[in-house]
Parts: structure tokens; sequence; C-alpha cells
């Protein structure tokens, strides 16, 4: 995440702020521009339609009433429940995060209005005597996300019952759109043969997969091939947690670019985290920089008591993997 400044005072602010609270210039993000502007002073600038029920703090496109990131939501929870709106708020501040991604790489992102199979959002919530809980979920484009999700107790309490490292709103948009990227990048995009090389046959059943991972679990040896253990259930689940994964380094990275951090390396050799990794050629001058900078959060973790804020072990088939990705983002095949 890049660092952004107050367009009236030039104040830090943040990527979520509306307002300057220095001196309270109401703020709207210009999604194009990847800067913020004065929303009531002469810059033409039209808040999104979402802006007070759901703390959008976007810019609305040319010709809608939305910006960029909410035009894409097919369904939104019911306002007049209660809880609703809040988790509804959490949900859409870590759908801007993904689509922040989604525009720096100028990925393809068509509405269901442009193209059938467009990327949309259904935010659903459980309803009492139905059958079924909401499952958040992909299909055709279409990504499912049970609003649950969006309170800091149920999502935990989701991830213990589940046994996983790391559990995030963000982790949920990335994985998801991952899916829809799959669709648009390897499988449209006729790279099925490199794909499988790396991730795996995805012609198996998806279905029988997904039941023997939830009967027996990952293999014991996933840790060498996989980046997390559900990533192991199918080369689809894969490729989605991979796809997330490389968002999270990515967009890591450039926030410890932007705050101009540099490392002492244990050999006195010091790492610069000096380049934009939203644009860099190689994938791998980003991992040299990743791995260090991981261990300091860890350690840093560590010594306030808390668990490891980078859970992960990245080994040779997974770096392999976010390599796949990083060239299928930056159109190098």
């Amino acid at each position: 995440m890049k660092r952004f400044s107050c367009p009236v005072c030039y104040t830090e602010i943040y990527f979520d702020n509306s307002t300057c609270l220095e001196c309270s210039t109401q703020l709207v993000y210009d999604s194009a521009a990847e800067t913020f502007s004065d929303l009531e002073r002469g810059t033409g600038a039209q808040a999104c339609a979402n802006r007070t029920v759901a703390g959008c703090n976007w810019r609305a496109e040319v010709d809608s009433e939305f910006c960029s990131a909410c035009e894409h939501n097919r369904t939104v929870p019911d306002t007049a429940l209660p809880g609703n709106v809040t988790n509804w708020r959490a949900i859409e501040q870590a759908k801007r995060y993904l689509f922040y991604s989604l525009l720096r790489w100028r990925l393809p992102h068509p509405t269901r209005e442009d193209v059938q199979n467009g990327l949309a959002f259904d935010f659903l919530a459980d309803h009492e005597g139905a059958e079924k809980p909401v499952l958040t979920g992909h299909a055709d484009g279409l990504i499912t996300l049970n609003i649950a999700e969006g309170d800091d107790a149920e999502r935990e309490a989701r991830r213990g019952a589940l046994g996983e490292p790391y559990r995030t709103l963000i982790g949920h948009m990335r994985h998801e759109v991952g899916h829809y990227y799959w669709q648009v990048l390897v499988h449209d995009g006729a790279r099925l043969q490199a794909f499988r090389a790396l991730f795996g046959d995805d012609r198996q059943d998806y279905g029988d997969a997904l039941q023997r991972h939830y009967a027996q679990g990952p293999p014991n040896d996933w840790r060498q091939r996989f980046i997390s253990g559900y990533a192991s259930a199918h080369p689809w689940e894969d490729f989605a947690e991979t796809w997330a994964h490389y968002i999270h380094i990515v967009d890591s990275s450039e926030t410890a670019h932007a705050f101009g951090l540099s490392l002492s390396g244990a050999g006195g050799e010091d790492v610069e985290l000096d380049t934009n990794p939203y644009r860099r050629v190689t994938f791998a001058k980003t991992l040299a920089d990743w791995v260090p900078l991981t261990v300091a959060m860890n350690c840093i973790n560590r010594s306030m008591g808390q668990p490891d804020l980078y859970p992960f072990v990245l080994s040779k088939p997974v770096e392999e993997k976010l390599g796949f990705i990083h060239n299928l983002v930056h159109r190098r095949f």
C-alpha cells in the first residue's frame, strides 16, 4: 500500500480515511489517479453512493453512482437488520484493498453488465430456519461471502474450528478472486499446460477432492509443496491460495517500500526495500526482500507476546508457483 496525504493540508492520511483528522477535509479516493481528492472544493469528484451506509470513501465512476469497487456488488445485506451494516462495512473495506491491487495491475474486471460472467459479489447473511448456512465461494465470476465473516469474533471462531493459521477478510477477497482469474488468465488465456505442470491436473473431480480433504486432512508433507493445508485439496484451491499469497507479499512489500524500510542482515548486508514491487520485472527481487522482512515482522510480534504475523514457510515449489502468478499478472508468458 502506498502512503497518502491530504490534498489540502498535506497531513498524512490512511487508505481508509474519508475525513482528514487535521483539517476536516472530506476526502475521496480516485482509483484512476491513485490519490485522494477534496470532495467539496471544486474538484468535480462525486462520492460513491455507498459512502454513508457502507463507509465507502472512493470516487464514483463517470456515468455511475458507484465506485469501481462497489459497482461489482450484485447483492448487499439488508441494512435494516442489526449487525448487518457493521459487517458489510468491514467487508467493503477489505474489498477496496483487493481492488487497489487489481487496478494497480490493470487486470481485467468487467461487471456483469459488460459480460455474462463478469466479476460480481453477493454479500449474504444466514437466516434462521434455513437448511444450509451461506458458504463463501466462487462460481463463474460470482463471489459469495457470508457477512458473518465481517465480525472479528465469529471469524476467529471459524479460524480456530478449521485449524487455520490465518483467516482475514482481505484474505477471503484475494482468495476468491483468484478463482475468477484462474478462469480468465489461465483457462481462457491458454496457460493450462504451464499451470498443470506446477499445480497439478485441474480435471480431477473437485467435489470428491474437497470431501477427501475435509475427511482426511492435508497430506503430511503438504508444507513441502503448498502454501497452506487447504491448497493441497485441489489444483484450483492451490492456485487461489497462491494467488492470494502473492498479493499479500506484493502489497505488504509496497508498504515497507513506502516507509523507506531497510533491514540489516545477519551477514552484514543491508536489505533496502527501495523498489516498487507492483512494477518489478522479476519476482526474485521481491522474494529476496520479503523473506528478511517476514523474519523482522515475526520477531517484533514475539517481542510483544503475539503469535507470528507471518506463519508461513515458502518452499521451492511454492516459490515457483508464486513466480507463475507473477508472470500471469505482468503478462510475461
